[in-house]
């Protein structure tokens, strides 16, 4: 689907092109889709398990960006239990914080999808 996709994008115009892999968090890992880079959304809502949970989708990524931190003093859920799992899984990730209502972390992340357009096109 996405090599079908491509054909129809001005690819020489675009300087970032994200390709979106929406589905459970098992079978999105299982397939490269050409990416220079993988990033997973995590919803702090959903737990500091995921990553023992889903090993592969977790295992896959080079940055986890952790959504919805400004729930997290709401919630039942160990920030730094999920980085030990994450850790477990994959200890080269990157973990990015994000609060979409309150922006933090949006400059961070923003940086981050910049900084490795650099490095995909440097080469």
């Amino acid at each position: 689907m996405v090599r079908s996709g491509l054909v129809r994008l001005p690819l020489d115009r675009l300087d970032l092109l994200v390709i979106e892999n929406v589905g459970n968090l098992v079978c999105p890992a299982e397939f490269d889709v050409g990416q220079h880079a993988r990033a997973m959304v995590h919803a702090i809502t959903e737990g500091d398990e995921k990553p023992l949970k889903y090993p592969v989708m977790f295992r896959s990524c080079d940055v986890v960006v952790v959504n919805k931190m400004d729930l997290l003093a709401h919630l039942d859920v160990d920030l730094d239990r999920f980085r030990a799992n994450l850790h477990a899984v994959n200890p080269t990730a990157t973990v990015i914080e994000l609060s979409a209502r309150t922006g933090e972390g949006v400059e961070r992340w923003c940086d981050w999808l910049l900084d490795t357009r650099r490095a995909a096109t440097a080469g």
